[in-house]
């Protein structure tokens, strides 16, 4: 059993990786996003338009602040030396996916009522892959022998 486990490991490292990462991005994220609903407005679960927009904001600028050095060095080993252009094109694509982040927040939280927690839930796994494939095949992706 815990060869399977290493080798399914070692076949799948950088989806393992990215993995322990978001989960980790997720927790700061997260960490962000209730800590400032809790202080700002006292720790509501159905906030309005402005409060969601405002904790999608907080929530996004926590988690790719930690996410963009972490997938860099563990998930991806990125060796471009190209780092603020690679940055530019991380933070792009997570503007993508703070896009999603705010209308999946709009619809379930604001339009159909959905209590905040089950809102981040869902929108969390939905960014969260949106995530890996963009930084896996734009952001990080390997350049023929350029990296």
């Amino acid at each position: 059993m815990a060869e399977k486990i290493r080798t399914y490991i070692s076949e799948h490292r950088e989806f393992v990786v990215y993995f322990i990462v978001g989960c980790l991005t997720t927790l700061v994220s997260a960490a962000a996003r209730f800590g400032f609903n809790q202080l700002f407005f006292q720790g509501t679960l159905k906030p309005d338009f402005l409060q969601n927009t405002i904790l999608s904001a907080v929530d996004w600028v926590a988690g790719v602040a930690f996410a963009y050095p972490a997938n860099r060095r563990f998930v991806f080993q990125s060796r471009n030396p190209r780092i603020f252009s690679e940055l530019c094109g991380f933070v792009g694509s997570r503007l993508v996916t703070l896009f999603l982040d705010w209308g999946l927040t709009q619809l379930l939280g604001t339009l159909l009522g959905i209590d905040v927690y089950l809102t981040w839930f869902v929108k969390t796994v939905v960014v969260f892959l949106g995530n890996y494939f963009l930084s896996k095949f734009l952001v990080f992706k390997k350049r023929d022998g350029s990296e």
